[in-house]
């Protein structure tokens, strides 16, 4: 065996050299291991007894993708495609011996062997969409070759991973090999290939796949208006189908330097930047500075739900999915009934889609026991409860769990504003107490907060941490304040927004402003979505808020037909002219002078107070860090992920920019927007908040 260099050895068996590439963790394709592949090639081709060569990795996978954190500084080493043009032209057949992930550049480097083999549990896929980008060594040039290009399209625009059965179907694997007997499969693929004197399948060379493409060229047309939602403020997945196009319309050359230019452009683009950021955030928010890695963690093999109300059963549903058995409870069998029965819909409808199969089904609802009796949580290790939003009600609740859960159980609160520690103070083992604040529709929604009260202990931090990734979900700890940290911050647009439409915009408007920033809905929308009578009583209400108002009138929201908006039979929204006399009549009751509101304004004014919110969060040690913010409002409100979350976004500006607006705001409409103390200290200094403390 040959060491090439420090990732890289070249062994020879008979006559076929195996190529191993060893960089922990991952086998990311840094320089060295692009020089350890390029000098390896070289080296197997320069010795007359090698017929043929298989590239395999040590470790848990192949190449799973490019060293994202080189993105942006100055090239080193061999380049990629460098690496990748020497692959495909050596003398003798390239075969990929794949395991684990072959993602991005990994699979690039894949597509430019001859031939790949995988083992039954691999996935390859071209993940770069996800951080604004494309795939930039070949990826949107040899794909299509292989898969067709409506095939490529769907892979490349969605970043997906395909199983190797399915990749082996599409052809972008040759054979599959037995499961843990990578390297000896491959190499009695590489001695079928000598056997059969099959020649070198290059990628680029193939064009049966591309020809079909060239005599309907709507396909471009009808994907793009098929995905046009989903793909509404991205700039990459437009640059993507630019490439695919390139690639049926151009000489392969060609269509690689076009694809080049685009991918350059998108490298050096604020959405790429704000993407590959929000990459590393959901990474670090995974990381308690005061929770260590070995802190020790408590049973969790039976949940107890208490409410099966639409948070209850969707909160139920995380745990069923993989495989925990959950107790349900309610106060009235109706209710409980409802509530099983939702579940249950809620599964049948995704095997409609085909994502489950109906025994999938039955099993999941068989480790469902549905039960009026709290006395049947005893034997929970985790309790969750998803009840009315009122704290006498939470408390009383808390008191009885403290009688009934066995010692050491987790006994968490789903609330999403009231305090954890008042909670915990009802109970004896306030250290057994948490807040796990799942958002609607909690079997969809990735986001789970993590609210620690002052007295949580750490394993059951480092518990409710550890199931919040089982059941798929991305978890940023936070400590107690009003509304913890998605909500606080909301409320700071809430109020601007209200605030707005009665100094001169309108309800419609202030939406299109935040959906053209690229939240999927606006504020008055989504009122009318959740029900503006959530919360809402006819008795208390005294008609001092355009939402009291509405109410009052039974515009109640989509679920009455109108709301801040008109709604036809199909729930399409129209400006309701009741609601524009409504807003003047209010406005004038008030006092207020209506005037011309920009659209800069609107915008300023919902997004800059949240920023500042987000800093007193800091400030005040709620939140561990400004990209654990972020990842609040990428996955739980629906903050485009191409500009970064909130706090990036402040960076994004320059926190001087945002602090100014704000001191001028504050000189206009008062305390609201006084800027915090951390962001006048980092706007005066020139730093940002993601940079180090």
């Amino acid at each position: 065996m040959t060491s090439i260099n420090s990732v890289t050895e070249l062994d020879v068996e008979g006559d076929i050299a195996v190529l191993t590439l060893n960089s922990p963790p991952v086998n990311a394709l840094s320089a060295d291991v692009r020089d350890g592949l390029a000098l390896g090639v070289a080296q197997a081709a320069a010795n007359p007894t090698v017929r043929a060569l298989v590239i395999i990795c040590a470790g848990k996978t192949f190449i799973a993708g490019a060293d994202i954190a080189a993105f942006g500084k100055p090239p080193k080493g061999t380049s990629t495609l460098e690496t990748l043009r020497s692959i495909e032209a050596a003398r003798m057949p390239v075969i990929a011996a794949i395991h684990g992930t072959a993602l991005g550049g990994g699979f690039e480097v894949a597509l430019a062997c001859h031939y790949r083999v995988a083992v039954p549990s691999a996935k390859c896929g071209l993940p770069e969409v996800k951080l604004g980008l494309l795939p930039g060594a070949g990826g949107t040039q040899r794909l299509p070759r292989i898969v067709g290009v409506e095939n490529a399209l769907e892979i490349i625009t969605s970043g997906q991973q395909i199983g190797a059965r399915a990749c082996l179907e599409k052809g972008m694997v040759d054979a599959l090999v037995d499961e843990g007997q990578l390297r000896q499969g491959a190499l009695a693929f590489a001695r079928q290939v000598l056997a059969e004197n099959r020649p070198l399948k290059k990628v680029r060379d193939l064009d049966d796949k591309l020809v079909a493409a060239r005599s309907k060229p709507e396909v471009f047309a009808e994907f793009r208006k098929a995905n046009a939602k989903k793909f509404r403020g991205f700039e990459a997945p437009e640059s993507i189908i630019r490439c695919v196009e390139a690639a049926v319309n151009l000489p392969f050359d060609e269509g690689m330097a076009f694809e080049r230019s685009l991918f350059l452009e998108l490298v050096a683009s604020s959405q790429s930047a704000a993407q590959r950021y929000v990459f590393f955030a959901e990474r670090a928010v995974w990381k308690l500075p005061d929770v260590p890695d070995d802190t020790p963690v408590l049973p969790a093999a039976r949940v107890g739900i208490v409410g099966a109300g639409t948070m209850g059963g969707g909160i139920a549903m995380n745990f069923l999915n993989i495989g925990l058995p959950v107790t349900i409870v309610e106060t009235r069998q109706d209710a409980l009934d409802r509530g099983v029965a939702t579940i249950r819909r809620n599964y049948e409808n995704t095997a409609k889609r085909g994502r489950l199969t109906l025994t999938d089904v039955d099993q999941r609802m068989a480790l469902l026991t549905p039960t009026l009796s709290l006395d049947a949580l005893a034997d929970s290790d985790l309790v969750i409860e998803a009840v009315f939003e009122d704290m006498a009600v939470k408390k009383t609740l808390f008191a009885r769990l403290d009688t009934i859960a066995k010692p050491g159980a987790v006994l968490a609160t789903n609330t999403s504003r009231l305090d954890v520690n008042e909670i915990a103070a009802a109970t004896t083992r306030p250290e057994s107490v948490i807040g796990l604040h799942f958002f609607s529709p909690a079997n969809v929604m990735r986001l789970l907060e993590v609210v620690r009260g002052d007295k949580t202990s750490k394993p059951v931090i480092a518990t409710s941490m550890k199931l919040a990734r089982k059941i798929g979900k991305i978890a940023a700890l936070v400590g107690v304040c009003p509304g913890f940290v998605g909500n606080r911050m909301l409320a700071q647009r809430q109020r601007e927004a209200q605030q707005l439409v009665l100094e001169g915009a309108m309800p419609w408007d202030v939406d299109r402003v935040l959906v053209d920033f690229g939240f999927p809905m606006g504020p008055f929308a989504m009122s009318d979505l959740a029900g503006l009578d959530l919360g809402w009583t006819r008795e208390a209400s005294t008609g001092q808020t355009m939402r009291e108002i509405l109410c009052e009138l039974d515009r109640r929201g989509q679920k009455t037909g109108a709301g801040y908006y008109d709604y036809d039979a199909q729930r399409n929204a129209t400006p309701s002219p009741v609601v524009e006399k409504l807003i003047l009549e209010l406005a004038t009751r008030k006092g207020i002078t209506r005037r011309a509101v920009s659209d800069a304004e609107i915008l300023e004014r919902c997004i800059y107070p949240m920023v500042n919110e987000g800093a007193k969060i800091l400030e005040e040690g709620k939140a561990i860090r400004a990209s654990d913010i972020d990842i609040v409002w990428i996955n739980g409100y629906g903050w485009p992920a191409y500009r970064g979350g909130p706090m990036f976004y402040g960076d994004s500006l320059g926190l001087g920019v945002v602090r100014d607006k704000m001191r001028e705001f504050h000189a206009r409409l008062g305390d609201d927007f006084r800027p915090s103390n951390l962001l006048e200290k980092l706007a005066n200094e020139g730093r940002r908040f993601q940079d180090p403390a």
